[in-house]
């Protein structure tokens, strides 16, 4: 059990470290696309919130592929098993319950579905701060 817990810590603490670098980078650029001063506001509001959702998507994609490799590496899977279809199953919290992990490495699925839903919820908490700079009046981002 031990073993369960610190893989799935150690993959939790990566993908947390993958969320964190992007999530960086997307304020950074919402900032940066936030100052520019345009007449076609909803042309640039559309834009950022594209490219803000659009990264998002990679980062869980690549976060999903990060949880493909650790089934790999430990062997959680039964073998011929899709892992990437695996990972996304468990990290969606969406649980077909086709595919089920070995017995020894049980414990990796709902680690997974909890590291999904936590930095599900923390890109749902950036969308909104990028929309919500987005939408700010030139006046009301000075304060």
């Amino acid at each position: 059990m031990l073993r369960q817990i610190l893989v799935g810590v150690a993959v939790s603490v990566c993908n947390i470290a993958i969320h964190a670098c992007l999530m960086a980078a997307v304020i950074w650029a919402a900032r940066i696309a936030a100052a520019i001063r345009t007449s076609r506001q909803s042309l640039r509001l559309i834009t950022v919130m594209i490219v803000t959702v659009s990264l998002l998507m990679v980062a869980h994609f690549v976060e999903v592929l990060v949880w493909s490799l650790a089934y790999a590496i430990v062997g959680a899977a039964p073998k011929g098993t899709d892992l990437i279809y695996f990972a996304f199953v468990n990290y969606t919290t969406l649980g077909y319950g086709d595919v089920t992990p070995m017995e020894r490495w049980h414990l990796l699925g709902p680690m997974t579905a909890m590291n999904g839903v936590l930095l599900f919820g923390w890109s749902t908490a950036v969308i909104f701060e990028v929309l919500r700079r987005a939408l700010m009046t030139p006046q009301r981002r000075r304060t």
